[in-house]
């Protein structure tokens, strides 16, 4: 199978997720999670909210009783959970490491949170983790990364990791 062909085994989409975290958040606040409550926090239709619920329920992370009421499977507990994690590590990752600011981490995480596998998840974690020990060595390593300058003309041959084309060339450049 072609690499890019793997985005479509996601277990959820991006939409998916959040209406999964929702009903954990709401579930965790409140005690109880509804349709209505899930479109109110998406700020969606109940319509809408009651499409992607369906999907959710199909695929069995997601029940509703009698009442209407709506629950996370242990599945779909174990999902939220596994997202959110890989969201905060991504988020402190672009911030505490990259420097990038908080909204754009923000957004950015949100983007690929659900996408990142268990494994990616663990090992970036496990790499902050070091990154933020007591090691003098990573410590010393941290700084110069952050003093370090960047400077791009472009020119992949005098880059070192462009191999034939500037990697972040910008085409509304030319």
């Amino acid at each position: 199978m072609e690499v890019w062909k793997t985005f479509e085994h996601n277990v959820i989409t991006h939409s998916a997720a959040h209406h999964l975290m929702t009903i954990a958040n709401l579930l965790q606040t409140k005690g109880y999670a509804r349709v209505t409550d899930v479109a109110k926090s998406l700020e969606i239709t109940r319509g809408s909210a009651s499409i992607s619920l369906k999907a959710l329920k199909e695929k069995g992370l997601v029940v509703e009783d009698e009442n209407k009421f709506l629950r996370l499977t242990k599945e779909g507990d174990l999902l939220s959970h596994s997202i959110k994690s890989k969201r905060k590590i991504l988020i402190k990752f672009m911030q505490d490491v990259l420097h990038v600011d908080d909204e754009q981490a923000e957004i950015d995480a949100c983007k690929i949170e659900h996408l990142i596998s268990t494994e990616t998840g663990a090992k970036l974690l496990s790499f902050l983790k070091f990154l933020f020990s007591n090691d003098l060595t990573v410590k010393a390593f941290l700084s110069a990364f952050w003093d370090y300058k960047s400077i791009c003309l472009g020119m992949a041959e005098e880059c070192g990791i462009c191999d034939t084309e500037c990697l972040m060339h910008d085409p509304k450049s030319l």
